[in-house]
C-alpha cells in the first residue's frame, strides 16, 4: 500500500494557484519541443502499453520507437504531398498507429482530426467536408463507412489505411498503404517550416447534440496546459502508469494520454476494446493486472463498475482516481472508495478547453463539488452580462481570457463567427454550464444553461436530483428533464435506470420521491419518473437530455 503514500506535487493549493503564471514562447510543438527531448533522456522506457481486446495480452511502445515511427510517418506525409495547415481525418482503434500518426502530423503542422469510432459514413462525409481535409487516416475495420461517402468528398486526395488496403485509386481518391511509413527515413528538425505557438494543431468536432458539430481549433500553445493538468488533477510522476477510458476521437484521449503524460515521463496504458461494449469487470481486472496506478473514467463507467464485487481485486498499486465528462454523483464516490479505498478525484472542463475546475490531492473533497479552479485559470460564476455573481448564486461558469487568454482555451469554432462571439463576450469565455461557489470556494455544478429546470419560481438543477435518485439503492441510473406544466411552468421528470433484481412499481415510484425529499428538497422531487431500460448518450458517454426532453414534448403534442 506504499504508492499510495506518495506525496502530492501540490501540497498547497492556494500559493501555488496565486503564483502560477503561463509561459508560452513565440514558436512551440510540442513534438520536437518536448517529446523528442523526453524520449532521448527515457530512451527504451515504456510509453505506451496496448492491452488486447480480452485483457490477456499486451503490446509495450517505448519513447524511441514512438519518436523514430512519428518522425518516418512526417516524413511519409510530406512525400505523400501533405502539407503544414492542411486536415486530416483521422479514425482508429486503440493502437500505437494511432499515435505514430498524431505525433508525426504535430510535427509538421498538419493539423489532425480525430474522430470517434462509433462515427457513420454521414458523420465522415460532414467532418470531412466541413474541414475541407485532403487526406484521411482510417484503420480497415471502417473503411466501408468512408466508401460509402467517397463520391461526395470533393477535398479529399488520400486515404491512408491500417490494415487491409485497396491498390491504387478509387472515385478519384489515391489509396496508400499506411505500413509504408517504415520505408521512410526519419525526418530532421531543419527540414520543416518551424510552428508558431499561435499556429493551429488540431480541429476536435463537439457533440453536435443540439446542431451539427462544431470545430473547436486549438493552437500548438495547447500542450502547455495539459502539462499543468497532467501535474495538478493528475498528480502524474515519472514511473505512474495511467489508464484514461477514452475512445481516441474524443479529447479526453490527450488529456489523459499525450502531452502532459510523457512530459512528466509516465507510462499510458489503452485498451483495444475490438469493438467490445464496455465490459466491468475486465476493466477492474486490467487495474489490477497491469498495475495501474492512477485511473480515470467517466461516471458512466464508474456506474457500472461500483455493481461489481470489488473486493474480488487487488487495488494496492491504484494511488489516485478521476472522473472527468460530466459531473460525478456523491453516491458512486462513496462506494468506490468503500471498495477500494481511494476516493474519485472529480474535474471539469471541455473539448475547448482543459481542466478549468478540479478535486486536486491538495484539496479537501465535497463530494459533489467541482472542487476549485486549476492554477492559470479565473474562473467565476457571472450573470449574462458577465457580472460576478455573490456566494450561492447560480450562473454561468466563465474564465477570464483579457488581457491574456490561457494556452488551453480555444482558439476558435472554426469557419463559425457566429458561435464563437457567443461565447466569447467581453472578457469571459462563457463555457455554457451552470453553477454556483460556496464560501469556501468550491464550485457546485447545476447543469447546461439550457437544462435547468424552472418550476414555481424556482431553479432546479437536473444533476443534485439524479444524484439523490443514484443514492437509493434500486437505481443504477436516472436522467432529470423539466416537462411543461400549466400550474408551475414545469415539473421534474426523471427516467430511471434500476439494478438488477429490482422491477418497475408505483409504490417504488412513491419510495423513490419520498427518497430525493429527504435527500434535496420537497420542491425538487421529480413529480414524474417513468422507468426505462437505457438512457439515450453521446458517443462519449454523456447523457442526452436534450433527446428525451425532445421525446416527451412530443409524445404531449407540443410544439417544438
Amino acid at each position: 500500500m506504499a504508492n499510495r503514500e506518495v506525496e502530492p506535487n501540490v501540497k498547497d493549493y492556494d500559493s501555488f494557484y496565486r503564483d502560477f503564471k503561463w509561459e508560452v514562447p513565440e514558436f512551440y510543438n510540442y513534438a520536437w519541443d518536448v517529446f523528442d527531448k523526453v524520449s532521448e533522456r527515457l530512451g527504451k522506457k515504456v510509453a505506451l502499453i496496448t492491452v488486447s481486446p480480452d485483457g490477456n495480452s499486451s503490446e509495450e511502445t517505448s519513447f524511441i520507437e514512438l519518436r523514430e515511427n512519428s518522425r518516418k510517418f512526417s516524413k511519409f506525409l510530406i512525400e505523400s504531398g501533405i502539407r503544414k495547415g492542411d486536415r486530416v481525418l483521422i479514425m482508429t482503434p486503440r493502437i500505437p498507429e494511432w499515435y505514430y500518426a498524431m505525433l508525426g502530423m504535430i510535427r509538421i503542422g498538419v493539423l489532425p482530426m480525430p474522430t470517434p469510432t462509433l462515427s457513420t459514413g454521414r458523420d465522415l462525409e460532414y467532418r470531412i467536408n466541413r474541414a475541407e481535409a485532403r487526406a484521411a487516416i482510417i484503420h480497415s475495420d471502417y473503411l466501408d463507412r468512408l466508401e460509402e461517402v467517397l463520391p461526395s468528398l470533393k477535398t479529399l486526395e488520400k486515404v491512408i489505411v491500417i490494415g487491409e488496403s485497396p491498390e491504387g485509386e478509387k472515385n478519384g481518391k489515391e489509396f496508400l498503404d499506411f505500413m509504408d511509413f517504415l520505408k521512410h527515413p526519419e525526418i530532421k528538425e531543419g527540414e520543416v517550416e518551424k510552428t508558431r505557438s499561435s499556429d493551429p494543431l488540431f480541429i476536435y468536432f463537439t457533440s453536435g447534440t443540439e446542431a451539427y458539430p462544431k470545430m473547436v481549433l486549438h493552437t500548438h500553445a495547447y500542450p502547455i496546459a495539459q502539462y499543468m493538468v497532467a501535474l495538478y488533477p493528475q498528480d502524474l510522476k515519472e514511473g505512474d502508469k495511467i489508464w484514461v477510458l477514452a475512445d481516441n476521437g474524443w479529447v479526453k484521449a490527450v488529456w489523459g494520454g499525450f502531452f502532459g503524460q510523457w512530459q512528466i515521463g509516465a507510462t499510458v496504458l489503452q485498451h483495444n476494446t475490438g469493438g467490445r461494449r464496455f465490459d466491468p469487470e475486465l476493466c477492474l481486472r486490467i487495474i489490477q493486472d497491469y498495475e495501474v496506478t492512477v485511473f480515470c473514467a467517466p461516471p458512466t463507467a464508474y456506474r457500472m463498475l461500483i455493481l461489481q464485487d470489488l473486493s474480488k481485486y487487488d487495488f494496492s498499486k491504484l494511488r489516485h482516481c478521476l472522473s472527468a465528462g460530466e459531473p460525478l454523483n456523491p453516491e458512486v464516490i462513496k462506494k468506490w472508495e468503500e471498495g477500494t479505498g481511494l476516493k474519485i478525484h472529480d474535474y471539469y472542463g471541455q473539448t475547448e478547453t482543459v481542466a478549468l475546475i478540479a478535486n486536486s490531492r491538495a484539496l479537501k473533497i465535497k463530494p459533489g463539488s467541482m472542487g476549485k479552479p486549476t492554477p492559470g485559470h479565473d474562473v467565476r460564476i457571472v450573470d449574462d452580462d458577465g457580472r460576478e455573481l455573490p456566494t450561492g448564486e447560480v450562473g454561468h461558469i466563465a474564465v477570464r481570457i483579457k488581457p491574456e487568454k490561457p494556452p488551453g482555451i480555444f482558439k476558435e469554432y472554426w469557419k463559425d463567427e457566429e458561435s464563437t462571439s457567443k461565447v466569447f463576450k467581453g472578457e469571459w469565455y462563457f463555457t455554457g454550464d451552470k453553477a454556483y461557489v460556496d464560501e469556501d470556494g468550491y464550485f457546485w455544478f447545476v447543469g447546461r444553461a439550457d437544462d435547468v429546470i424552472k418550476s414555481s419560481g424556482y431553479r432546479i438543477g437536473p444533476f443534485e436530483v439524479e444524484s439523490a435518485l443514484i443514492e437509493h439503492p434500486a437505481v443504477a441510473e436516472a436522467a432529470v428533464i423539466g416537462v411543461p406544466d400549466e400550474v408551475r411552468g414545469q415539473i421534474v421528470k426523471a427516467f430511471v435506470v434500476l439494478k438488477p433484481g429490482y422491477e418497475p412499481s408505483q409504490d417504488l415510484v412513491k419510495e423513490l420521491q419520498e427518497h430525493v425529499k429527504r435527500i434535496t428538497a420537497p420542491y425538487k422531487y421529480p413529480r414524474e419518473i417513468e422507468f426505462v431500460k437505457e438512457l439515450p448518450k453521446t458517443m462519449s458517454g454523456k447523457i442526452k437530455r436534450k433527446e428525451l426532453r425532445k421525446m416527451e414534448l412530443k409524445r404531449r403534442g407540443v410544439d417544438q
